[in-house]
């Protein structure tokens, strides 16, 4: 055993970080920044405890005999994460092929469907983890494996079954499986298309832009990997949660406390399964209660400020719902500067919201409190073909007849708020990591990779991903969009997708930071909307495909740069983590098409509602296309100078001044609370309760701050062992149920079967609110 350098207190070693004075013996890639997981300000005397191999020992992370609070992002991945490898375990097998194509195609049905729910859902990578698992431990003991009298021990038995179902397999059918998951955006515009338009793509031609507009991205994510993955400071604290779950099932089997953490799993999963059935189909009214509602029943406003059970009811002030399904496990891994952040955005939600409404700007009280529909001035929904020409682009004398379309204000806050949000993380990361990031970009064009990180080092013995193969799927992925914009008729000529490209690789390296440090994810297209819109104005369908070309290759980039840091925090090859992430992603492409026409063929009336209904909403389209339309055939009347809604695109603009502010006022007097104030996140939120259901997010907020502030900091040894694990269990057992209720009895199967109404789930809204005229 060895005793650890105490690392300076963390004010000065972000001082140190600020003025490019790497403490003595430290790599500039270690976190000396601010804690951004805690309000605790300095360390303690620090005894890490160092085994045999050199490593730190999960067990046994103290200080002064006493469990060690998390606080840096080495903190976290050295705690958190298990150091140990086997090289030998195989990887490409039967079960992990069979496993991972299968949850691929279940995972990319799912993902489709969850983006017409009211309230959108993303599909958990844990709930793929554990059908992963179940599967591969199922496919290793009905399979004969070695020993057996079948098994003869030649190549294609090791292939079908090499021995028991190991973390390598489990890892790549995971990353294969939740890269089909995630939905794509490409079908969001056939869908506006075909709901608005009146327009059917070319099913040759959709299927390729959705390939190429999927895997562009990862060229993207080949240059950046060096400074967005490597490093200790990009932790992605999302991956914590899965980690955790791998180690639980796969290592330590026969230690005591490893038996403990996979029963509390399990019995969890369960408990969250079973409970789900309640708020969601059997009492609703458990998802939003709300003391308010209950006593007045028959108020607008009431409805407006404390509904939340139903989507665009009211902001849910409030309102305590226990619907894990809406809640996930988001608040257990976001760090707790990153929920402070969203949690006073939401509360001036509060404030704002309510008096753009009342003091009628932007005309407000014409239209729906919330929407997000484009609506005629006196509130009726606007129908955008009366002003474009058969080409799609803008009819200048019918729209001098009909007049422009107009937002309701909840709407407007919400735009000005994503706006303001990009600006600041710009700024943001370029003050407080701009030092980090810069010294690793020019590390990796003269081949240095001088990373100090206990995972990083162990991938040095495993084959990395050439270059080239980065850039040779980024250039067919290009000459494929640039042939698919053309056969389509999609309005946007060459150098406007060279244009939206570049720009997405500049924005990059911000974005991808928030999302590896912070845990919080931008609405980035706005930015694209209103880029493309300069450049090609006038035509929705040319905006819509500028913004498929940038954007998504922003999100599937920061996705695939995910996988890679799981990949080396569970020291998957990166050339195994590549192959998987690459068919994960065509079967996903091909599997949302389909279902998205299904979905759309099948209802279609309810998609094109302002309300929808508990079980299907087109508040996802719906948006995209007010967005299209309004930049891209409208972008001058409605947000130039002379137009109603001219702040919005001047967020961009308001929120690079944003983060200089905290940042100004802790170079001069070193306030120790400043570093945790992070205006991007707070300014996305001030809108955020604009949409959806609200119902549940102060219950978030308490299960955050509890999860964070208290656990962590006064139950150290719990947070450790069971908070990532107890976010694991919400997710699969809340999953779990939304798969199996969307299919038997929410519609998704064909059959609907809606619950008796009685006192918990009440005729009209679920909270008991005011259902509101909603015109719009």
């Amino acid at each position: 055993m060895e005793r650890l350098e105490e690392p300076p207190p963390v004010h000065a070693r972000y001082a140190a970080s600020l003025l490019n004075e790497t403490p003595r013996g430290k790599s500039t890639y270690s976190e000396y920044g601010p804690s951004l997981y805690s309000t605790e300000m300095e360390h303690k005397s620090e005894d890490g405890i160092v085994g045999d191999s050199g490593e730190y020992s999960q067990a046994r992370y103290v200080v002064d005999g006493q469990e060690k609070v998390l606080e840096t992002a080495e903190d976290f991945s050295r705690a958190l994460v298990s150091g140990e490898d086997d090289p030998m375990l195989p990887v490409h097998t039967f079960r992990m092929w069979f496993t991972g194509v299968g949850l691929a195609i279940f995972g990319a049905v799912l993902g489709m469907l969850f983006q017409f729910r009211p309230q959108v859902i993303y599909v958990s990578a844990l709930f793929l983890q554990l059908l992963a698992y179940m599967i591969g431990r199922l496919l290793a003991a009905i399979i004969p494996g070695p020993g057996s009298r079948l098994h003869t021990g030649n190549w294609f038995w090791n292939f079908m079954n090499p021995g028991p179902f190991n973390i390598k397999e489990h890892v790549a059918a995971q990353i294969m499986a939740n890269t089909a998951a995630t939905a794509a955006t490409a079908c969001l515009v056939f869908a506006s298309d075909d709901l608005f338009y009146d327009i059917r793509v070319n099913n040759g031609n959709a299927i390729f832009t959705l390939l190429a507009s999927q895997l562009i991205g990862y060229g993207f994510a080949g240059l950046f990997r060096a400074f967005l993955v490597y490093p200790t400071i990009m932790l992605y604290p999302h991956n914590l949660v899965y980690v955790n779950l791998f180690d639980v099932l796969h290592r330590s089997k026969g230690e005591v406390l490893q038996g403990k953490r996979l029963r509390f799993f399990w019995i969890a999963t369960a408990v969250v399964f079973v409970y789900e059935w309640f708020p969601e189909y059997i009492a609703p009214l458990l998802g939003s209660i709300n003391i308010v509602c209950l006593c007045v029943r028959n108020s607008d406003w009431v409805s407006y400020i404390f509904g939340g059970a139903e989507a665009n009811e009211g902001m849910g002030l409030l309102g305590f719902g226990v619907d894990w399904a809406n809640i996930t496990s988001a608040p257990f891994y976001y760090p707790l500067a990153t929920q402070i952040s969203n949690y006073i955005g939401w509360c001036l939600n509060y404030i704002i919201l309510p008096s753009v409404f009342a003091t009628n700007i932007w005309n407000s009280q014409n239209f729906p409190f919330i929407s997000q529909n484009l609506c005629f001035e006196n509130g009726s929904i606007y129908d955008q073909n009366l002003i474009l020409t058969p080409e799609m682009r803008l009819n200048q004398t019918a729209l001098e007849i009909y007049g422009h379309p107009w937002l309701s204000g909840s709407a407007v806050i919400y735009n000005l708020g994503v706006n303001m949000s990009i600006g600041a993380t710009i700024v943001h990361i370029s003050l407080w990591h701009g030092k980090e990031i810069l010294a690793a970009f020019k590390d990796y064009f003269v081949r240095r990779v001088p990373v100090e990180d206990a995972h990083y080092e162990k991938m040095a013995r495993y084959r990395e991903v050439p270059g080239w193969w980065y850039g040779a799927i980024a250039i067919a992925a290009f000459v494929t969009a640039m042939v698919c914009a053309h056969t389509e008729k999609s309005s946007l000529p060459l150098w406007a997708l060279i244009v939206a490209l570049v720009f997405a690789i500049l924005i990059l390296p911000f974005y991808g930071a928030m999302f590896a440090i912070a845990a919080f994810q931008l609405h980035i297209q706005y930015l694209f909307q209103m880029l493309g819109a300069a450049l090609v104005p006038g035509s929705p369908q040319a905006l819509m495909y500028f913004e498929l070309y940038s954007s998504q290759a922003l999100v599937q980039a920061t996705s695939m740069l995910s996988d890679l840091k799981l990949g080396q925090y569970t020291k998957l090859p990166p050339r195994s983590t590549f192959s998987v992430q690459i068919v994960g992603t065509i079967i996903g492409a091909l599997l949302n098409y389909v279902i998205m026409h299904t979905v759309v063929d099948n209802e279609r009336d309810i998609l094109l509602r302002n309300e929808g209904t508990r079980l299907w909403s087109g508040q996802q389209v719906q948006s995209y296309n007010a967005n299209a339309v309004l930049w891209g055939a409208l972008g001058k009347e409605m947000y130039g100078t002379d137009g109603p809604y001219l702040i919005v695109p001047l967020g961009i603009i308001i929120g690079l001044g944003l983060p200089i502010i905290p940042w100004m006022l802790y170079k001069r007097y070193r306030w120790t609370w400043l570093p945790y104030v992070n205006t991007a996140v707070l300014a996305y939120n001030i809108g955020d309760l604009g949409g959806g259901t609200n119902g549940y997010v102060n219950t978030w907020m308490v299960i955050g701050l509890t999860s964070h502030f208290y656990i962590r900091r006064y139950r150290a040894g719990w947070f450790r062992k069971y908070n990532y694990l107890l976010g694991a269990a919400v997710d699969g057992g809340s999953q779990i149920f939304v798969f199996i209720f969307s299919f038997v009895l929410g519609g998704a199967g064909g059959l609907t079967v809606n619950f008796p109404n009685w006192a918990l789930n009440p005729v009209g809204n679920a909270d008991y609110c005011k259902v509101t005229a909603q015109e719009g």
